[in-house]
Parts: C-alpha cells; structure tokens; sequence
C-alpha cells in the first residue's frame, strides 16, 4: 500500500508563475543560476541557489545561504509572489517537451513508505549532498523541490486524472524558456480527491526517477524532528515530503553519454584492438554521427571518426545490472582498458545528457577529452526491474527529460 496525501501547497501567484518557475537547484553552477536570474527577483533560484543573492560567499554550505534561503521564501509570501492554499488539496501537474506529454498527481508520500522501500531507489547518494538538502530542508523549514517519482500506471487513476484536465480550468498554462509546457490544476473536488488517495493506496510501489538526494535528506529531516518531538502522532507535515508521482507510460529517458580525457596511454590503434578482444565488434562510421538504435550498440567517436561498438553475446548479461549498457561500457571497457575504475570519482572521464545531442561528444573531444561513447538510453522497464530487485544501477544511467520546474509548489514541514 502507498501513501499519498493532500498538502497546503506553497505556489505562485498564477500571474507570476512564469516569473517564478526555473530549473532545479542541481543542473547548473553558481554563475549559470546568477544569469538565469539576473533582473528576474521573481525567480525561484533565489531560494533554491540562494548563494546568488550573496555576492561575497562563495561557499554553497555556509550557515549564511540557507538562512537567505528561508528570508527568500518569507519574502515571498509576504509581497504575494506565493501564496499558500487554505486546505489541503492534491494537484495535477502536466508537462510538455517536444512531442512528448508527461502527466502526474502533486502530492506527499510517507518517509516511512521511504524506509520500508515501498518507496524504491536505483541509485546511491552521496552525503554531502544529503547534508546540503537536509540543512536547507530543515532551516527553510519545508521541501522547497519535489522529489521525481514513478508507477506502474493504473488505468482508473489515469482516467481519473484526465478527466478532470478536460473537465477544469488550469490555475495557469506557461511555457518556459527552454520550450518546457507546465500546465497546473488543482483538484478542489473532496470525492475525487479521496478516490485518487485510494488508488495509490492499491498500488505496491512507488520508484523514484530523479530526486534520489532529496528523498533521503527529507526522511532524515523527518527523523530528525521525530526524536526533537517524542510525542509525534505521525500526522505531523515532517512525516512526509513532497512529490511529483507520474505513471511510468508517461516518462522519457535520454541517453547518459560518457567523453573521457586519455587512452590511458594507448595508440589510437592498439587501443581499438584491446575493445575488440574485450569483446566488442567495432565497426568504422566515418564522419557521420552515429546514434545507437538498439541495446547492447553504443557509438564511439575518437579521431575524427565514429565508430559502431556491438557487445557480443558473452559479454551482454541477461542480469538487471550487469546486462545494462552502461554496466557493460564500465565493466568490459571503461575500467579494464582506460583504468577508470570508480566514475564517481575519476577525474578522466565526464558525463553529458542526451538532450545535449551527440554533437557535443564531438566538441568535447576536440576541446577536452580524447574519446567519447554514446549510449542507448536506459528504458523504465530497467529501471524497474532494477528497483524491485534491490539493486543499484551504476552512476550517471539514466537522464530524465523535462526536468521538473521549480517553484511551481512548496511544502511546509
């Protein structure tokens, strides 16, 4: 059984949602976030990227950010930027990237359906990171980013919420800079709200896609503010955090590309030969990109020219890991030939999303790096079938496309 439930969101005036929107706190730098907010004091970068509004901290971690942090949303609140809903509702949150349509229920699921992994991870996290969200979450005294989740969908929860997208009137309908629809409904009917509770309710799992970091950081805020109030009845804001809940039809994952700096002083040449005896079939391309269309093919660009890598069969595992394109990248090439033994840390190798294109492996080697590897995307099926086995998926597999925006709703702990 999975809990969701109703909050008081925190949102943008509608008239001022487009202002307020912006990208999440983790895909840009410190001077990226300044310039997308530059003359916009609107933007929700000031609170998520609060360091922008101190020009003399350079350090992201100091006391001083999150607590302008916490000023900022004050702030916000008091000149009508946001305001809060009188009850609690659960929202529809939609939007629109290209071709491609991605619905889901706004609302706030339980840390404790998080630490009996009702609430399923694929990856690992890291505690800085962790520490940096649960500073941020606890002094600003809410969930100021939604964590990215998924299901397998339900035919009756997704009539639900279609029907009621054609039968109400958004609350707002923009379209962002970069070409992203958000479209925002709240659900004011008590009889729908309640049969949408029930039928997450039936279902057995909830996966998280993106926002790894920020579910761990929210339970641990929870926890923590359990042991401070012994008395707890469970009903408390803390005991849940907020979500973003989308039927896994819906979700479009890109390719998660890999560039990295050497050969580790190897030939060009010998250093094909050592991938074919790895187990790969390497076939010259030419000058012409060339984008994988199946699994277990991934394109190489080294020299001026791309090549067709073809796991042969001994090296592509039928395991929910092992089996994984970017596993087998690692295992049978990245760590035996190029000695990147551990991604997470290596300096030689980086990572560049799909919605980048495949001409930016070829810039980054001709600027940067030696070599570059393009992947056939990691499918939710994967990512499933990873989460119910309780395993890990290696870093940087997966890139979700649109990135959730940010602003659009808070939830108060």
């Amino acid at each position: 059984m999975t809990i969701v439930r109703p909050f008081k969101a925190i949102r943008p005036t509608p008239a001022l949602a487009n202002r307020v929107v912006s990208l999440p706190y983790d895909v840009m730098n410190r001077a990226e976030a300044a310039q997308m907010a530059q003359d916009n004091p609107m933007s929700f970068l000031h609170i998520c990227r609060s360091e922008i509004d101190l020009p003399d901290q350079k350090n992201p971690y100091d006391d001083s950010v999150y607590l302008k942090a916490r000023d900022n949303i004050k702030m916000f609140l008091a000149d009508g930027t946001f305001v809060q809903d009188d009850e609690p509702s659960l929202y529809i949150y939609r939007q629109t990237m290209g071709g491609n349509t991605q619905t889901g229920i706004v609302g706030c699921v339980s840390i404790d359906d998080y630490i009996n992994d009702v609430i399923k991870k694929h990856e690992f996290t890291r505690e800085e990171k962790e520490l940096d969200r649960i500073r941020h979450f606890d002094i600003c005294n809410a969930n100021t980013e939604p964590v990215f989740l998924t299901y397998r969908a339900n035919a009756e929860l997704s009539s639900q919420i279609n029907t009621y997208t054609i039968d109400h009137a958004a609350e707002f309908d923009i379209t962002t800079q970069d070409g992203v629809g958000h479209i925002f409904w709240v659900i004011k009917d008590q009889n729908i709200r309640d049969r949408i509770v029930e039928l997450f309710n039936t279902i057995p799992a909830l996966y998280i896609a993106d926002g790894h970091h920020r579910s761990a950081s929210a339970c641990k805020v929870g926890l923590k503010r359990r042991e401070a109030f012994p008395g707890y009845t469970g009903e408390e804001e803390f005991n849940f955090f907020m979500a973003v809940i989308f039927p896994d039809v819906d979700l479009h994952i890109f390719d998660y590309n890999r560039v990295v700096r050497d050969l580790n002083g190897l030939t060009a040449e010998s250093f094909i030969e050592a991938v074919q005896a790895a187990g790969f079939v390497v076939e010259h391309q030419g000058t012409q990109i060339f984008q994988p269309a199946q699994k277990h093919d991934f394109g190489m660009f080294l020299d001026g020219a791309w090549y067709q890598l073809s796991a042969k069969p001994e090296i592509a595992a039928d395991h929910p890991i092992d089996g994984l394109d970017v596993a087998i990248l690692q295992n049978h090439l990245l760590a035996p030939i190029l000695g990147i033994l551990d991604p997470r840390t290596d300096k030689r190798i980086d990572f560049v999303g799909g919605i980048r294109g495949l001409a930016e492996l070829e810039r980054r080697v001709s600027t940067d790096m030696m070599v570059a590897f393009a992947m056939y995307p990691v499918t939710i099926a994967d990512l499933l079938n990873v989460s119910d086995n309780g395993m890990v998926m290696p870093p940087k597999s997966t890139w979700f496309e649109p990135k959730l925006g940010s602003g659009l709703f808070v939830h108060q702990l």
